[in-house]
């Protein structure tokens, strides 16, 4: 992270302060929270502002990935980025703009700096101590016992305690990588000046949000993805709308391949050496790689051990269904231990498990993480978005469903606009309406799928939704004719029939 810079100084004062001291620990906490990322920020203020006693440790800057390395920074270059593509596809809607689109790199970092910068003071220091009433520690957090934790030379004695540290950029060992040098989420936001030619290894949110970005801000990127698809969670539909909208950017996109090498060369410049599944061999030439392969759970150095706190290097700490670890009062909540590693899941399995840890006596009256409704977008252009089963996960699961697509090159809204590649598509339960997932691709899939979710945590069918009532013109008008859809299959040809007699009896 760049110091240097008045909006990264402002961000650091607010999130990581030096000089400040630790407070003098309280005799008992009802709460310690290692880790000021999205989960631990939201457990200690939630539970806070209910009355416990907690204290916060943190080794880095409060706000962690999200705010710092993450869904701030990200969003924000994506919005420069997007908005070059919406200027270049203008003459499609008669504006003609004469001369090129300058775009100053500079200027794109410092806005997604000064935004940083602006959305700290949530997640500062001075917040969380002052306002809240939490005490903050500065500095590395490890169990001592099953009962405390040091920090700074300090002892914090707890009744419960939550595990939020986060995780890190997965990086493979391949060979020339670490002489090479290589960029990560947490780095690529410190670039002064836009790579020439961009690799990007992976062809997950991460990788397919920043090689869409580049790529519309002056970079030849080249998006490398192992297997067969990228974004491996989603709909293959899904995917190959986006596939496609990412080869219109000239991203080359290498799928089933892999990275064998990399070779540092002379004035800047690298090779790669890659390898297809077919066992072709090709190098490639680029001046910055950016590694996007996954997250790494952060559970080194944290005496989980001495806690007797069970985990594993690769998918973290063990937890239950109620978010406790192998000791029932101690927790851990986020990307250290969820498989959906997203800031929305981590705010969500925080607050419960400020009920489960505060107000819970054994199992009566616990939340769990399997009830969590937990959507997720991937911010490209077009978004995909989704929430629930894939008809994947269906079909692995032995599960009956039918599916109503709705193209969006059927919705006036969306034919409007000029943006008609996409779709709704929601899956519901064999024979009924009860809704068990959703895929949405277009512009702004990202909120329309909340209207979904919202459905499925009132339990409102397919049918329901078909009966709500959307402003015309709207893209979110797709999601009621999927409804409408379904209603149709219910008006079968005997149906049919005793509604024609019905009404010739009232001619």
């Amino acid at each position: 992270m760049i110091r240097q810079n008045e909006f990264d100084r402002h961000l650091l004062e607010q999130v990581m302060p030096e000089g400040i001291e630790n407070p003098e620990p309280a005799e008992n906490y009802n709460l310690v929270v290692i880790g000021a990322g999205t989960a631990g920020l939201v457990t200690a203020a939630g539970a806070a502002g209910l009355g416990a006693r907690v204290a916060l440790i943190e080794r880095s800057a409060l706000g962690g990935d999200c705010l710092n390395l993450g869904c701030v920074p990200s969003k924000s270059l994506l919005r420069s980025a997007h908005a070059v593509a919406d200027l270049r596809r203008s003459e499609d809607l008669g504006i003609r703009i004469s001369g090129n689109i300058e775009i100053d790199f500079e200027a794109v970092m410092n806005r997604m700096r000064r935004i940083r910068a602006e959305i700290a003071k949530n997640d500062s220091v001075t917040r969380f101590r002052d306002e809240l009433g939490v005490d903050v520690f500065l500095g590395e957090g490890r169990f001592i016992d099953k009962k405390r934790i040091e920090v700074d030379d300090l002892e914090l004695s707890f009744q419960n305690a939550v595990i939020a540290t986060g995780a890190r950029s997965r990086i493979l060992p391949i060979p020339g990588l670490e002489e090479v040098g290589y960029l990560t989420n947490e780095s690529v936001f410190d670039l002064e000046v836009c790579p020439e030619q961009l690799l990007v290894l992976g062809g997950g949110p991460i990788g397919c949000e920043l090689a869409q970005a580049f790529s519309r801000l002056g970079s030849k990127v080249t998006l490398l993805e192992a297997e067969p698809q990228f974004l491996s969670r989603e709909d293959p539909e899904a995917a190959a709308i986006l596939h496609e909208s990412l080869k219109k950017d000239g991203i080359d996109v290498r799928l089933s391949t892999q990275i064998e090498s990399v070779t540092k060369e002379s004035a800047g410049y690298h090779r790669a050496l890659l390898k297809t599944a077919q066992g072709s061999s090709e190098e490639l030439q680029f001046d910055q790689i950016l590694v996007a392969i996954g997250r790494a759970p952060n559970v080194e150095n944290l005496g989980l051990e001495e806690a007797g706190v069970a985990f594993d290097l690769k998918n973290g700490v063990e937890i239950s269904d109620c978010f406790q670890t192998s000791q029932p009062h101690i927790y851990a909540v986020g990307d250290v231990c969820m498989q959906l590693k997203f800031t929305h899941a981590a705010d969500a399995a925080a607050r419960a498990v400020i009920q489960n840890a505060l107000f819970s006596v054994g199992p009566v009256g616990k939340k769990t993480l399997s009830s969590l409704t937990i959507p997720w977008c991937t911010y490209t252009d077009p978004e995909i978005a989704h929430v629930g089963l894939s008809e994947k996960d269906a079909e692995d699961q032995g599960t009956k469903i039918d599916t109503y697509t709705r193209p969006l090159s059927e919705v006036d809204r969306a034919i409007t606009d000029g943006r008609t590649n996409g779709f709704v598509k929601i899956h519901v339960a064999k024979g009924g309406d009860t809704i068990l997932g959703a895929t949405i691709v277009a512009p702004n899939a990202g909120d329309l799928i909340s209207e979904i979710g919202v459905a499925m945590a009132a339990d409102m069918g397919l049918g329901g939704l078909a009966n709500v009532i959307h402003p015309y013109p709207t893209v979110a008008e797709a999601i009621r004719q999927t409804g409408t859809a379904y209603m149709r299959t219910r008006l079968t040809p005997t149906v049919a029939g005793l509604f024609e007699r019905y009404l010739s009896w009232r001619r």
